[in-house]
């Protein structure tokens, strides 16, 4: 799955995206991900790409002429993939393990990502199809969600985790939290390891993670039960 990044700030995005599974499943070919910098596609001779909004207010705001030609550029680098176009925005659907498994199922993602005061909003009306938040708060950019977006998604595609199951039995995925989980030691300041775990019975193992999970969604997430 390939992942084209549309920033101001390409660095920031690589050095959080260059480390641990995620940097590891880019070195293996498994995914691919670009960050490209808007401010190339400036036609200002000091590479701006921001305006003082219409009608006045506080800020400034990334303008659409850039943006517009940034993803010209990268939608040209691979015509064929099926893409989705995403814009990470406060305003956008609020992610969800289950909205990232439905963009896992793109080949590949453009993620736009806004700063300032956001973007003159006729580039999400013209390239966006979808507008993601990863909260009910704001940041001062796109990044941060944008990386959010990419390790969501990417620990879904097949081999970026070692099986399928590590993924398919976290928190969320069957509409409750994750069951608890313990290493050794066993003991540990008076707390042990609850015994079921370490009876080698199966079954019960799992009837134990399936009531656990149960009762800790209904303690401290009961709106998804």
């Amino acid at each position: 799955m390939r992942f084209d990044i549309l920033t101001l700030f390409p660095e920031m995005v690589e050095n959080i995206l260059g480390e641990s599974i995620i940097g590891r499943a880019r070195d293996k070919g498994l995914i691919e991900i670009a960050a490209h910098n808007i401010r190339d596609y400036s036609e200002d001779k000091h590479r701006r790409v921001d305006d003082t909004p219409c009608g006045g207010g506080k800020g400034m705001l990334m303008a659409v002429p850039p943006i517009d030609r940034c993803h010209g550029a990268v939608s040209a680098l691979a015509p064929t993939l099926k893409t989705r176009t995403v814009y990470m925005s406060p305003q956008g659907r609020v992610l969800t393990q289950g909205i990232a498994k439905e963009l896992s199922e793109y080949d590949r993602l453009i993620i736009l990502c806004g700063h300032y005061e956001g973007v003159d909003r006729r580039a999400v009306e013209m390239l966006c199809d979808d507008e993601i938040s990863i909260g009910d708060f704001v940041l001062t950019g796109g990044e941060l969600p944008a990386c959010v977006l990419v390790d969501c998604v990417s620990r879904m595609v097949p081999g970026v985790l070692s099986e399928d199951e590590c993924f398919e039995k976290e928190s969320f995925m069957n509409g409750l939290l994750e069951y608890p989980q313990y290493t050794r030691p066993i003991e540990y300041k008076g707390r042990r390891v609850p015994e079921v775990l370490l009876s080698g019975d199966h079954k019960k193992i799992e009837e134990w993670r399936k009531k656990e999970a149960y009762e800790l969604t209904k303690r401290k997430r009961p709106d998804l039960i």
